[in-house]
């Protein structure tokens, strides 16, 4: 996992990475962008069915009854259940290009620095799935990318990465207890408990969304202008307002 560049004959540094190729993140960024309102979209709409099963559950917890508010009930019920269908599948398919996008976004990084990266690139998959290293591996790896994709001499904030990683760890713990409370729930109480459970996760995973767009934009811009000014010799400012074409295409 260490990125030490490790000596050969000559004093060349060997990449410790192996050979990265600079490629285009920018429609794959923009895909991902879209997908993730996609992923609002639907958290919105999740967000709707879990107030009505909110509001049904508090009225019959203030003694309502009938024929109307249990056909009310079991509406709520199965909407609550198919917008939680459209959220899971909606989120793999983002999932996937997510992945793809930052596999090259990370492989674009260590065309522009080789040695700041401080875990292998199976980590950038794996790093998401394994329990434990999952809770700070991706922010990791993605900071690394954040800093070897800045624009030469300068010091971008990681105030979006951590607010975006932030806001994501609080969706997972919540998504997780929201979804065991609610399957759990039995009585009228016990489901109006459950339901604010998954409407407070479900407004987190917006925020999250949110904020997870806002970085795969800022990101695939800051690579997308650093590849068009092209390489830039170390202590050399590049003239503002003419970019050069990129040049790099391997780095041995």
């Amino acid at each position: 996992m260490s990125s030490t560049p490790m000596p050969v004959p000559g004093g060349t540094m060997v990449p410790p990475h192996g050979v990265a190729r600079l490629r285009s993140p920018v429609g794959l960024g923009r895909a991902v962008a879209v997908l993730l309102g996609v992923v609002v979209a639907v958290d919105l709409f999740a967000i709707r069915a879990g107030v009505k099963v909110y509001d049904v559950t508090g009225t019959i917890l203030d003694g309502g009854a009938g024929e109307a508010l249990r056909r009310d009930a079991d509406h709520a019920d199965s909407v609550m259940a198919a917008a939680g269908v459209v959220q899971l599948a909606s989120l793999a398919a983002t999932v996937v290009f997510y992945l793809v996008w930052f596999y090259r976004t990370r492989i674009n990084a260590e065309v522009f620095d080789p040695f700041g990266h401080e875990l292998g690139r199976a980590w950038v998959g794996w790093g998401w799935f394994v329990p434990v290293v999952s809770l700070w591996f991706p922010r990791r790896i993605m900071l690394n990318t954040w800093d070897a994709s800045r624009p030469a001499g300068s010091r971008t904030s990681h105030g979006l990465v951590n607010a975006w990683w932030a806001m994501w760890i609080i969706t997972l713990v919540a998504g997780r207890a929201g979804f065991e409370s609610y399957r759990k729930a039995e009585t009228a109480t016990e489901l109006y408990v459950a339901a604010g459970d998954v409407l407070f996760a479900d407004v987190t995973g917006v925020v999250a969304a949110v904020l997870a767009a806002l970085v795969v934009l800022r990101l695939t811009r800051m690579q997308n202008e650093k590849a068009l000014r092209g390489p830039v010799p170390p202590g050399e400012p590049v003239p503002p307002g003419e970019p050069v074409p990129a040049v790099v295409r391997d780095h041995r």
